[in-house]
């Protein structure tokens, strides 16, 4: 081999050497610059997921601020007007029972209080003995008269008989059938008088004016007593009895007669069903308040004296009907809340009817159609954004 053969061999393997460098460093700079670009590619990727994980987290924050009501579409419906009152209990027709004749001293009480008695009962009866022997003389001297005037007509057709021979005058006939007419004259009056003591001892018997109730007895056995001794005994007519609800004037203004009542004595929780027969006139001018007599039917509960309480049914309305959870007040008046567009917060003031024991009647301000907030109304404001959940019912 000569000098410029190995010079060209040796300068080809230094061009070997130089190529293989520099194709490693080709190789070094594109590892780099993938990796570099999957740095890039991860931290791209990872930003991207904390973005959506941040929005997330927002959106969440966002939705757990919103509040959640509970709301609920009232409608319409009809609502009874009812007035409260109180007042005492009363026979509707209470009827007071004394002595109708002389008197005298009581032999048998027939009844006792709570007893129902018919028309004409005797009650009690009070001892008679002179009067039965004054009746016996009076029934003896309509036999006296009766003989007399049956002896008088004898002598009369006697008379009538002599006239026509002459025997005897006109004038004779005249005074005999004087005779006759004055004795039949004293059997109507012995008769009348017979009749009169008849009657005065049968009022010695103390009597139901009509058929009712016995109330209360103040009389006795051995008892002096007449025309003076007052009330002996008390009758509610028919047994009926009443309320004597006492009622403010505009309530007694909006009463009418026939309208239902409901009564509920104190001391039991028994309701009795009835109806207003009649409305006072008037109003007492130191308590500025008037009467409805409530008619009852007889309940052994219904006891004359004592204390109820009633509802009066004045009238009704056809209105939306809430709960009183979710009627407000404040300086303003009466408001509700209700969930409007785009489920914000809208106060609206009302006007507050009839309290019945299902809710509050509302007069005005409400159609029956908006989403009413039933309660945690003190939580919210007007504009805020809520969650509402619909209630089919307010109860």
């Amino acid at each position: 081999m000569n000098y410029e053969t190995r010079f060209t061999e040796a300068g080809g393997a230094a061009d070997i050497l130089e190529d293989d460098d520099v194709r490693a460093r080709r190789r070094r700079r594109m590892f780099i610059s993938v990796a570099v670009l999957l740095v890039v590619l991860l931290a791209g990727i990872w930003f991207f997921m904390r973005g959506q994980d941040d929005a997330a987290l927002a959106e969440g924050a966002a939705a757990k601020s919103v509040p959640t009501v509970t709301v609920f579409i009232p409608g319409r419906q009809t609502v009874e007007r009812t007035i409260a009152a109180t007042g005492s209990l009363a026979a509707r027709r209470e009827m007071p029972v004394g002595v109708a004749g002389e008197g005298g001293m009581v032999t048998r009480v027939l009844v006792e209080p709570g007893q129902w008695v018919s028309a004409g009962q005797v009650l009690a009866t009070i001892d008679r003995d002179v009067q039965v022997e004054q009746a016996n003389s009076l029934a003896a001297q309509i036999n006296v008269a009766r003989a007399d005037a049956r002896i008088a007509q004898s002598e009369l057709d006697r008379s009538q008989a002599l006239l026509s021979r002459g025997f005897i005058s006109k004038a004779d006939i005249d005074r005999k059938t004087a005779t006759r007419d004055s004795a039949n004259a004293r059997v109507r009056v012995a008769q009348a008088q017979l009749n009169e003591a008849q009657a005065r001892t049968g009022r010695l018997d103390i009597r139901a004016p009509a058929a009712g109730l016995v109330l209360t007895r103040a009389i006795e056995p051995g008892q002096v007593v007449s025309s003076a001794s007052g009330i002996l005994f008390r009758l509610a007519k028919g047994g009926e009895m009443e309320l004597l609800a006492q009622l403010s004037e505009g309530d007694l203004a909006a009463t009418t007669v026939g309208v239902n009542a409901t009564v509920t004595p104190v001391g039991t929780a028994q309701a009795f069903k009835g109806q207003v027969w009649q409305v006072s006139p008037i109003i007492d001018p130191q308590t500025r308040q008037g009467t409805a007599r409530i008619a009852l039917s007889y309940d052994v509960a219904l006891r004359p004296g004592g204390f109820a309480a009633a509802k009066i049914i004045s009238g009704s309305q056809n209105a939306p009907l809430l709960p009183e959870s979710a009627v407000q007040s404040d300086e303003k008046g009466n408001f509700v809340y209700v969930v409007g567009k785009d489920n914000k917060i809208e106060r609206r003031g009302v006007t507050v009817g009839e309290v019945a024991e299902n809710g509050v009647a509302i007069n005005a301000g409400l159609n029956g159609t908006e989403r009413v907030v039933l309660s945690a109304g003190g939580f919210l404001n007007a504009g805020e954004t809520v969650n509402p959940v619909l209630q089919k019912s307010a109860r």
